[in-house]
């Protein structure tokens, strides 16, 4: 019997992507049927949907499903959910009853089959204010929310495909049944999740190793699919988490993985789906620390732990492990947080996102104390390889963030 937390819902994992005959029978039945182009955070929603990730989920969402979770965090079964995983078209002729080949909207690749069992239209102002709290268009989340089409389309899909994904990523690409069957092996059951779209600066790596001290070990898990401009790509990233993770953790405490969304920036409401999603996975906790999903100033530093405290107890078995600022203090003489370090920010390094972009572009050395040189020189062959206008567009778009 597995000690590891149950997948969402309670039951098992229900990973939704066909294979063998089931899936060459549907790959020649969609080639027949009316084409639905999706966005990049439709596909990597429909992706997460055929590996299990969102399990229980079986298609996209109603307008009941929509309005519950937009306004309670509940779909119309009961089933705490936070954020809203819906498909939208601006297809006229598309009707309900009707079904539909979901189409990878970048890449042509027919990814999905879809049965439409509800076409509805939303307010997407009441859906931003609810989960980011602002109808800003300058939140990307927001932005991404307002640009949807006219319609929503629900109903129970079947998945093709998991894109180019483990093409492109490999082995670090692990879907919940793969990052399970490695806990068990490892003999792991207590697992805390560290989310990050970023490469891991001395406070990450902080972070990771409270809690390493109390847990069997960490998953540093990887967002794969699109960011906004100015964060660093994935592969970049991955490539500095792994040079980290070889010089300075001890043997068989992380494993470095990835998942394909793309980021909401949704600060409070996103920290409950990456909770929600890292029990699929086989996680018991999940490392909040300051600003998580956010951006700009848009969230308080905090709010993303503060909402697990405002949702039921039972809503998730995969807990909150709530961590404060980390960074390195000159008169402790060492990695320390706010509630260890009685000295003033005068003692502490502490840079802004803005400000280490712009040093890397500039081909300067961070200070020790902020990033282990060997990750900072893998960032730096980045740098040095973009163009001086693609350094401009990193500069004017880039917002520091956790």
């Amino acid at each position: 019997m597995s000690k590891l937390v149950r997948p969402h819902g309670g039951g098992e994992l229900k990973p939704l992507l066909l294979t063998g005959d089931a899936l060459t029978a549907e790959k020649a039945r969609a080639a027949s049927l009316p084409k639905l182009k999706m966005s990049s955070r439709e596909t990597g929603d429909l992706i997460m949907m055929g590996i299990g990730g969102f399990t229980p989920l079986d298609g996209f969402m109603t307008k009941a499903d929509w309005q519950g979770v937009c306004d309670g965090y509940k779909m119309a079964s009961g089933l705490f959910w936070p954020i809203p995983i819906t498909l939208s078209t601006d297809d006229e002729t598309i009707k309900e009853g009707s079904e539909v080949a979901l189409v990878d909207g970048e890449t042509g690749e027919i990814m999905g089959t879809m049965k439409i069992t509800d076409k509805y239209t939303i307010d997407k102002a009441h859906e931003c204010m609810m989960v980011y709290k602002t109808t800003d268009l300058e939140h990307p989340g927001v932005k991404m929310v307002m640009a949807q089409g006219k319609y929503n389309l629900a109903g129970p899909v079947k998945v093709l495909s998991t894109g180019n994904f483990k093409e492109e990523y490999g082995e670090q690409f692990m879907t919940p049944a793969e990052t399970r069957a490695k806990f068990e092996a490892m003999g792991w059951s207590k697992v805390a999740a560290f989310q990050t779209r970023n490469p891991m600066h001395r406070s990450h790596e902080y972070l990771a190793k409270i809690a390493i001290e109390t847990m069997d070990g960490v998953l540093v898990h990887s967002l794969l699919g699109a960011l906004k401009p100015g964060d660093i790509p994935a592969e970049v990233r991955s490539e500095a988490i792994a040079t980290l993770i070889d010089n300075y953790f001890a043997p068989n405490t992380v494993i470095q993985a990835g998942y394909p969304l793309d980021m909401r920036y949704a600060g409070p409401r996103e920290a409950l789906l990456h909770a929600l999603f890292r029990q699929n996975y086989g996680c018991s906790h999940l490392i909040v620390g300051r600003d998580h999903a956010g951006v700009g100033d848009y969230y308080g530093p905090f709010d993303a732990q503060k909402i697990f405290d405002e949702i039921p107890k039972d809503a998730l078995e995969t807990k909150n492990m709530n961590i404060d600022w980390t960074f390195w203090c000159k008169k402790c003489g060492g990695m320390a947080s706010q509630r260890t370090c009685p000295h003033t920010k005068e003692d502490r390094i502490l840079l802004s996102g803005t400000k280490v972009r712009a040093m890397l572009s500039e081909g300067q050395d961070l200070p020790v104390e902020f990033s282990r040189p060997e990750v900072a020189k893998v960032l730096q062959k980045y740098y040095a390889g973009l163009t001086a206008e693609q350094n401009v567009k990193i500069e004017l778009k880039g917002h520091s963030a956790a």
